[in-house]
């Protein structure tokens, strides 16, 4: 059989552009130009709402929230100084809006003096989507989880007897603790069957947490979780647990709708 010899010029050119070097094409293929996002002016600081975003506590009213017990009734809680506290003879509330997917800021305090251990300390729940009255709903847990020892699935930023978080990031009691959280909701199919679960991200303090966490479903105090009732956009929930403790206070709560 004939060899053929290929000029060592055109064996050096194949291989440089098999490198990329001599790419098909030209750079301004790839670039894209339209649609152009639109401009949001961020916070001054990260507890600060960003320009697009509803403010649902503004330190003021709590005309972006209703009472759970009592559907489209006012939420019942006490404002003093900007900061909104359980009133523990009120109930849960809940936004009056409903969301789908969004990215959520809230901050939290657990009082400075404290009683109770385990789940009686300071007890309190972020329900990312409510999926009906009482505590239904998907849970990302309020606790103070500072030197206070509990099952791993139950403690501060975890989500609720599914998901520990990554780490413990919890600051003193007395001390503001914050939530970002990005949320996307579950979708169903139209016979009601799952078409892709809700997943969460969650920063505490700063602190990665949940790092798009698949949740097994609403949160359940007893039994697996699962997803028995197709829903849509939902109420953000704020949960009066009862503790015998001295209530949860709340601040600085803003939304943007993804």
């Amino acid at each position: 059989m004939k060899r053929e010899f290929k000029p060592l010029a055109a064996l050096l050119t194949l291989a440089i552009s098999a490198n990329g070097v001599f790419a098909q094409g030209k750079p301004e293929d790839t670039e894209v130009w339209e649609p152009i996002p639109k401009i949001v002016t961020p916070g001054k600081t990260p507890a600060d709402a960003p320009s697009d975003a509803i403010v649902l506590f503004n330190g003021r009213d709590l005309s972006q929230w209703e009472s759970v017990k009592n559907p489209g009734q006012p939420a019942g809680w006490t404002i003093q100084d900007g900061v909104l506290t359980v009133n523990k003879s009120k109930g849960n509330i809940q936004t009056r809006q409903k969301f789908l997917d969004y990215q959520l800021h809230i901050e939290w305090r657990i009082p400075a003096v404290i009683n109770g251990s385990g789940q009686s300390r300071g007890n309190s729940g972020l329900f990312l989507a409510s999926t009906g009255g009482g505590d239904n709903g998907y849970e990302l847990q309020i606790l103070d989880s500072y030197n206070n020892k509990t099952y791993v699935n139950g403690q501060a930023a975890s989500i609720y007897k599914q998901t520990p978080p990554l780490v413990n990031a919890m600051r003193p009691p007395g001390e503001w603790q914050t939530y970002d959280v990005i949320w996307t909701a579950p979708r169903f199919n139209e016979d009601g069957s799952l078409k892709s679960p809700a997943r969460v991200t969650v920063f505490h303090n700063g602190v990665l947490v949940q790092n798009n966490t698949v949740l097994e479903g609403p949160t359940k105090y007893i039994g697996k979780p699962s997803y028995d009732k197709p829903h849509g956009p939902s109420s953000i929930k704020l949960q009066d647990h009862g503790d015998p403790s001295e209530p949860i206070s709340f601040r600085n709560i803003w939304i943007r709708e993804l």
